[in-house]
């Protein structure tokens, strides 16, 4: 039996940076705070608790510090939060994505000469509420078809369409399609992230042609979870898993392509013991 990993698994670049921010100020003898969880995979906040890093789950924890450090995870955060930080004298260390930068830029930009901002993703996923934290209007979050058939702005009015940088592209494209056939006055901004497009397209690839598809992420993970959905709908075998543990797997002996891929939130240490346990005891 072949075990075949695809090459876009584990971290993405954004990730592994803010990652390695947070590690980076553990050796330094100062509280330490993450925006939320620095990434969606509960091995890596555990670890990072163990250093003790803590975790602020909403605007009121972080309006009780009085010292300390907080960094801005990889999703990033609204611009209220960025001021907030600001202005109660902490050190803030933004581990923003600069991709997912780009989207605040633009939405800022766009917002102020009074464009309506819709963005295509995840509503309450954490990249989604940050980008919604740049508009200067109320921005609108769209996910299906049918919020996007039902959509309608005023007459005369422009929209910008920016997207969740780990929406599925294809997704995206047909949301698009309903946008402009409605005859809007549209600027469009594909912010997908490159990397997810590439790691996305090498699953459904590898998917297609194996026997059986592990995907490994953690369950809070979005990119992890679209890739699962891609996997499944290509290899009716394909199993989602967080870490190891959570494998249980019983091969027939016509298995002989075995295909794994991981989310962007996925440490190398969890693909790689996945990996090798599969090679050896299959």
């Amino acid at each position: 039996m072949e075990v075949i990993l695809a090459k876009s698994s584990g971290f993405c670049f954004g990730v592994k940076r803010a990652v390695d921010k947070v590690y980076e100020q553990t050796d330094k003898d100062k509280k330490i705070y993450t925006y939320g969880p620095i990434i969606h995979n509960e091995e890596v906040v555990r670890d990072l608790e163990k250093k003790g890093v803590q975790v602020l789950e909403s605007k009121e924890d972080l309006e009780a510090l009085t010292e300390g450090s907080v960094v801005i995870r990889s999703h990033g955060v609204s611009e209220e939060i960025c001021k907030l930080v600001e202005k109660k004298g902490l050190e803030c260390i933004d581990a923003t994505c600069p991709f997912v930068k780009r989207i605040h830029n633009i939405v800022r930009k766009e917002s102020e000469e009074g464009r309506k901002i819709i963005i295509i993703g995840n509503n309450g996923h954490p990249e989604v509420e940050g980008i919604k934290g740049w508009s200067k209007t109320p921005a609108t979050v769209i996910e299906s078809k049918e919020e996007a058939e039902v959509f309608e702005v005023s007459e005369g009015e422009k929209i910008c369409i920016v997207s969740q940088t780990t929406f599925n592209y294809k997704k995206f494209q047909e949301l698009v399609e309903i946008f402009q056939k409605k005859g809007y006055d549209i600027i469009v901004a594909n912010t997908i992230c490159n990397a997810t497009e590439e790691r996305q397209k090498e699953a459904i690839e590898l998917a297609a042609k194996v026997d059986v598809m592990i995907v490994i992420g953690g369950t809070h993970s979005s990119n992890t979870r679209k890739l699962y959905e891609l996997c499944k709908s290509e290899c009716e075998n394909t199993y989602y898993i967080q870490t190891l543990a959570d494998l249980q797997l019983e091969l027939p002996n016509s298995v002989e392509l075995v295909g794994i891929t991981a989310g962007a939130s996925t440490p190398n240490k969890i693909i790689e013991e996945v990996q090798n346990y599969v090679r050896i005891n299959f």
